[in-house]
């Protein structure tokens, strides 16, 4: 069974707490969201392997550590995965960066596949996915399934609220995807928006409707 880490630090809960409120604008929205990632983004790399280097400072030679060969590899859900982009590539910015485009049917409420662009070494990277809200888990499913399809084994899933529903379906259809969240919600709502959650984090984004 995949983990599922809650990372509940203050200040991550703080920022949550702002981009909750209806008040908030898409300026400080996208801002709040950025710094959230940002703070995300050390628990999601925590156990990234390191290798000794030998470096020399203004006082002298030294042993130090450096991250290992390891590639990694940003893949946001279009298009509000695209929010959490900029806060992960100023903790890796390395990191390649791939695109699936999902959108939900507002009649079935299934994802709908429309675009896909990945780096051509995929396969051989630790691959983030991003998406603010984990509400049904049908587009996550949708995009962690694309994502093993092209050979991808090491993956991990980041969402800023999710929703049980959602959460159990990763855990039962990718057992092997661990996901990070900043918060649990109670439920969906039966239009399958996360409650109490923060809207629909596109429009917010972006400022559309």
């Amino acid at each position: 069974m995949s983990q599922l880490h809650v990372i509940n630090h203050p200040m991550i809960q703080h920022k949550l707490t702002i981009m909750r409120k209806k008040e908030t604008g898409s300026k400080d929205f996208r801002q709040l969201l950025n710094e959230i990632s940002l703070l995300m983004g050390y628990e999601v790399t925590r156990d990234i392997p390191l290798e000794p280097v030998e470096i020399e400072t203004p006082i002298c030679p030294m042993k130090a550590a450096k991250v290992s060969g390891r590639k990694l590899a940003i893949v946001p859900i279009l298009r509000a995965g695209m929010g959490m982009v900029d806060g992960l590539q100023m903790l890796v910015p390395v990191a390649r960066v791939g695109h699936i485009g999902l959108y939900r049917d507002e009649n079935t409420h299934k994802p709908v596949v429309y675009y896909c662009k990945l780096p051509e070494d995929i396969q051989d990277r630790l691959v983030i996915v991003t998406d603010p809200m984990l509400a049904t888990g049908g587009s996550a499913c949708d995009a962690l399934e694309m994502l093993k399809k092209r050979g991808c084994n090491n993956i991990r899933l980041m969402c800023l609220v999710g929703a049980p529903e959602g959460i159990a379906k990763v855990q039962a259809e990718h057992p092997d995807v661990d996901i990070y969240l900043a918060a649990v919600d109670e439920r969906l709502n039966e239009n399958a928006y996360i409650v109490p959650g923060l809207g629909d984090a596109g429009d917010r984004i972006f400022g559309t409707k």
